[in-house]
């Protein structure tokens, strides 16, 4: 992997990572005017959730037409200005957190709730320059580029003064709210430890629970895949109609602690997995696949990287959707039992419907 740094015309970092040597990155020829991020948090009293404020994104790209995709190469309304590329990954232009947020908050409290600029990065992830793609579709080499270069974003995210957590995620299908169809993910580096993480400390604390899980996992009836450094399962008490987990067998706080072997075998696990969650209903699967690290500097030794991956289809043509228990409680309650999700993601085969 090649890593090539190169600055847009508004100032945001682009990241190109190729399987060969010799970019010469193109300039951005938009002369686009500087970002001006707006990214409040706020801490909810009752729940001590933290909720962030962005008006900014409001304005953002909605499911432009293929000829004015920003994440194909070159074009002229295109983040990516060369003219073809392996993996891309640039600063969010509306961005959830971002260190440029100006010290607009005077007052750190006011009516009873804490307020706080939102620090942090937000960054896009173009796996490949090929509009019509899909991660499960791309090579098991390009796989590996990708893999790369989350565990390279990781570990230059979680330096960043006041990022507590970087969460790594693709979000896929319209069903799901993607705003732009081009195969990509998105890298977030929190300023807060998130409430899912934190809910997992508690129990986590004087044990080892991700290697319990594990091991009661691999012993049972919901395993999908397995290798010699990853398992992928259902969850026992899964949530949603379709749900893996994919774990590796030793204890790493994140992609960036992965070492060769464990990022190989996951490069062919993890393509594996998403041309069977693609063939379960022989079409696209529209899903959220979202890597959970280990906070920054604190938990570390607590929590593991895994990642989850979940979809809301519950038929070929039923959306579960989360009305008044799930949203209104978070009190969850799923049609299908995790058993038969395991036992018909093992028997499709991995070729899968084209996405």
């Amino acid at each position: 992997m090649h890593r090539t740094r190169a600055r847009l015309s508004d100032g945001r970092e682009i990241v190109y990572y190729d399987e060969e040597p010799g970019r010469v990155p193109v300039p951005d020829p938009r002369g686009l005017p500087p970002v001006e991020p707006r990214c409040e948090v706020r801490r909810d009293p009752l729940t001590g959730d933290h909720v962030t404020i962005t008006a900014h994104r409001n304005a953002r790209t909605f499911l432009p037409p293929a000829d004015q995709c920003p994440l194909c190469p070159g074009g002229p309304a295109s983040e990516v200005p060369d003219p073809s590329y392996d993996v891309a990954v640039f600063e969010n232009r509306f961005p959830s957190f971002d260190v440029r947020t100006p010290p607009v908050i005077e007052d750190p409290v006011i009516d009873g709730v804490e307020r706080a600029r939102g620090d942090g990065r937000c960054e896009v992830v173009c796996f490949t320059d090929d509009h019509s793609a899909s991660m499960s579709r791309l090579p098991v080499s390009r796989v590996r580029t990708v893999v790369d270069a989350w565990a390279d974003r990781t570990a230059e995210l979680s330096a960043i003064p006041g990022v507590r957590q970087v969460f790594v995620f693709e979000n896929r299908g319209v069903e799901i709210g993607v705003t732009l169809h081009h195969p990509h993910g998105q890298i977030y580096a929190y300023p807060f430890v998130t409430p899912r993480t934190e809910r997992m400390l508690a129990p986590a604390a004087g044990r080892d629970l991700f290697g319990d899980v594990l091991k009661a996992e691999r012993a049972g009836p919901r395993v999908v895949l397995s290798g010699d450094h990853w398992t992928a399962y259902v969850p026992a008490a899964a949530r949603w109609p379709v749900e893996v987990h994919l774990t590796p067998h030793r204890h790493v706080p994140d992609l960036a602690a992965l070492d060769a072997a464990e990022r190989d075998e996951l490069a062919v696990l993890y393509r594996d997995l998403l041309r069977r969650c693609d063939a379960l209903y022989d079409a696209p699967l529209p899903y959220v696949a979202g890597w959970h690290q280990a906070p920054v500097g604190e938990g570390r030794d607590l929590v593991r990287l895994h990642l989850e991956l979940f979809s809301v289809r519950r038929a070929p043509d039923k959306i579960k959707y989360l009305a008044g228990s799930e949203s209104g409680m978070a009190a969850w309650i799923n049609d299908i039992p995790p058993e038969d999700t395991a036992a018909r993601l093992r028997a499709v085969t991995a070729g899968g419907a084209s996405g």
